[in-house]
C-alpha cells in the first residue's frame, strides 16, 4: 500500500506566525515542488489577511543593499542647494530624481513649515485633513530610464515620457552602479514572488512571467531627516497610504513601519528583522484577484523624541507589470457565473493614474 501524500501546509514556510508573518523564502527556489507550494500557500494566507509579510531566506547579498543605502545617504546629506539640481520635474509621472516634502535645511523644524505647493493624495481623502506634509525626501529611478531599455517595453505613444533618462547625481559617481546591481537582484526576487503568488492562486507557476518581463518598476529611497520641535497627531514621516502596483519589496534600516489591523482597526508595528525584506501587495492585486487580496493602509510615524535626531532611510521596490499587461480577474478567483468586481485596465495606464497626484 502506498503512503498517503500530505498537501503542503502554509505553516511549513512560516517562521513566526502573526498578522504580518515572517516567512522563510528559501523554499521558493527549491527543486522540491512541495516546498514551493508551501511558500505559495503561506503567501495566499498572508495576502488574504493583512497583505503584508516579512521575508527571510531571500538569498539577496546584504552588501548590495548596504552599499546602495550608503551611496544614497551621501546624496541625501548634500546641501539642499546641491540636491535641487536633481529635482523631478513638476507634472512628470516618472518621478525620476528627487522629490521633497519638507522645508529646506539640516533636519526638519516643525515650527517653520511651508505648506505651499503641497498636494494631498486623492486616494486617501479620509486622511486629507488640515495637517503638515510628510517629513520625507524621495529619490527614484526606473529600468526604463537606462540607455536602450525602454525601446523593448512596448510603450507606444507613451515612449517619450517613460523613456526619460534616470537622474544620477554627479557628486556621487558610484551611486548608479550600486543601485543597478541591487535593482537586478530585486527583479529576481520580484519574479520569484510573483511565481509564488501564482501557486498560491492556483495558477501555473510561470503564469505571470510574460506579463512582467518588461516591467515598469521604480526603485526608490525614502529619506526621513532629523526632526526638531513638537509633533502633532497628524504628523507623519509617511502618511497612511496603499501602494499601487503588484507588490512592494521594502528594506528598512530600523523599525518604524506600521500597518492597519483590519480585524480591529488599530495600527500595529510591522515586525523588524535585521536583514529581512517587508513585502506587501499593491492595489493591482485586488483587480487581478477579484478582491481576494486587497492592499492595506500603512504609514511611518515620527519616532519618539529620543530617536528623532537620527535620520532614517528605507528602500522600496514598487513592482509594476509591463505597460500593455491587461489586468483583469484571474480565472481561479471567481466561480462560474460570478461577475468580476473590477473593469480590466492596462498596467501602464493604471500606473499613470496613480502617480500623477505625486507628480503635481
Amino acid at each position: 500500500m502506498s503512503e498517503a501524500v500530505t498537501a503542503p501546509s502554509a505553516t511549513d514556510a512560516v517562521v513566526v506566525p502573526g498578522y504580518v508573518p515572517v516567512i522563510d523564502f528559501s523554499g521558493a527556489t527549491s527543486s522540491d515542488p512541495a516546498r514551493r507550494a508551501a511558500v505559495g500557500a503561506a503567501l495566499d494566507e498572508a495576502c488574504r489577511t493583512s497583505g503584508f509579510f516579512t521575508v527571510v531566506g531571500h538569498g539577496i547579498d546584504p552588501t548590495l543593499m548596504e552599499t546602495a543605502i550608503d551611496e544614497v545617504r551621501t546624496f541625501f546629506e548634500l546641501p539642499m542647494a546641491a540636491k535641487e539640481r536633481y529635482l523631478a520635474a513638476k507634472g512628470d509621472p516618472t518621478l525620476r530624481g528627487l522629490r521633497v516634502w519638507h522645508n529646506q535645511g539640516a533636519g526638519y523644524d516643525l515650527d517653520t513649515i511651508n505648506l505651499e505647493g503641497f498636494v494631498e493624495d486623492p486616494d486617501s481623502q479620509e486622511y486629507a485633513r488640515a495637517r503638515r506634509p510628510d517629513i520625507c525626501e524621495l529619490f527614484t529611478m526606473n529600468r526604463l530610464g537606462e540607455p536602450g531599455v525602454a525601446e523593448g517595453a512596448g510603450l507606444g505613444e507613451h515612449f517619450d515620457v517613460w523613456s526619460k533618462p534616470n537622474v544620477w547625481p554627479t557628486e556621487v559617481e558610484t551611486m548608479r552602479p550600486a543601485w543597478l546591481a541591487l535593482y537586478t537582484e530585486l527583479e529576481r526576487f520580484a519574479q520569484t514572488t510573483m511565481r509564488m503568488f501564482a501557486l498560491g492562486l492556483g495558477l501555473a507557476e510561470t503564469h505571470f512571467d510574460g506579463i512582467i518581463d518588461e516591467h515598469l518598476t521604480n526603485l526608490c529611497a525614502n529619506y526621513y531627516p532629523a526632526v526638531h520641535g513638537e509633533v502633532g497627531p497628524e504628523q507623519f514621516r509617511k502618511m497612511p497610504h496603499t501602494d499601487s502596483g503588484t507588490v512592494t519589496i521594502l528594506y528598512q534600516d530600523v523599525r518604524g513601519l506600521q500597518v492597519i489591523d483590519r480585524r480591529c482597526g488599530e495600527w500595529v508595528d510591522v515586525p523588524y528583522v535585521p536583514g529581512s525584506y517587508v513585502v506587501n501587495i499593491g492595489d493591482l492585486m485586488a483587480l487581478w484577484t477579484n478582491d481576494r487580496w486587497v492592499s492595506t493602509m500603512h504609514r511611518v510615524l515620527v519616532p519618539p523624541p529620543a530617536d528623532r535626531s537620527v535620520p532614517r532611510i528605507s528602500m522600496p521596490f514598487f513592482h509594476q507589470p509591463n505597460w500593455n499587461a491587461l489586468i483583469e480577474c484571474l480565472p481561479t478567483c471567481r466561480v462560474d457565473g460570478e461577475a468580476p468586481k473590477h473593469a480590466p485596465v492596462l498596467s501602464g495606464e493604471y500606473l499613470e493614474y496613480k502617480v500623477m497626484p505625486l507628480a503635481a
